[in-house]
């Protein structure tokens, strides 16, 4: 079983439940954007607790990446992670995650589920190909909202919110649907990149499926 030991190099909040950690990167540990590891915690209570999270830097990062939410009801992993500083360690694990760019498309996310798109968004804003490409960001506030402004920079235009639990004049309100699905799809035959909360998730698929989006045409992780 690959494990990697790494101290973290810096941490800080992008929203109020989210921060980024910044790791040591072994020695010819790769990966393609989009793709994930599990972690653990470098310390004997938590050694065995395994979590998956996604790779968010560029492959030429000398370091690697997470942006990890914390889910303070669950009183696990990402709390204690979210405790750690730097110089503390973790445990890198075998690369895996069916989620890599396969065309210009259609980026659809809910919450932490924009992860994958964010290595993915990077890599093509820095390979000048990230034209053509479209983000739906579903979340409940605005302070949920993880790098805004980056991604406003990225996709311009491009980049849709929608918060279901805060009414404001400068994003939509609601959940993503059909109607709201049918205005932002351009091409039909497009690539759909999809990743969130499961109930998000099974909600967009069906609402994908209504407008005759065919499955092969859908890149995610299995549920």
């Amino acid at each position: 079983m690959e494990e990697h030991i790494v101290k973290i190099l810096e941490s800080g909040y992008l929203t109020h439940d989210v921060k980024f950690f910044r790791l040591e990167r072994p020695d010819g540990y790769t990966f393609i954007p989009g793709q994930a590891t599990d972690v653990t915690v470098n310390t004997p209570a938590l050694k065995d607790e395994k979590r998956a999270f996604t790779f968010t830097n560029l492959f030429s990062s000398p370091y690697i990446e997470f942006i990890i939410k914390r889910y303070t009801s669950h009183k696990g992993v990402t709390n204690a992670i979210h405790q750690l500083k730097v110089h503390d360690e973790l445990i890198l694990h075998e690369v895996f995650g069916e989620i890599c760019y396969k065309g210009k498309g259609l980026f659809i996310a809910g919450g932490a589920g924009i992860t994958p798109f964010i290595a993915i968004l990077r890599d093509l804003k820095k390979k000048k190909e990230i034209e053509g490409n479209r983000l739906i960001f579903a979340n409940k506030t605005s302070k949920d909202i993880i790098l805004e402004n980056e991604l406003k920079e990225l996709l311009g235009e491009e980049f849709i919110n929608i918060l279901s639990e805060e009414k404001t004049k400068d994003y939509q309100y609601g959940f993503i649907n059909e109607d709201l699905l049918r205005s932002k799809i351009i091409d039909y035959n497009q690539r759909f990149y999809l990743c969130g909360p499961p109930a998000m998730m099974e909600s967009v698929l069906k609402q994908l499926a209504k407008l005759g989006v065919p499955k092969e045409s859908i890149m995610m992780e299995p549920m």
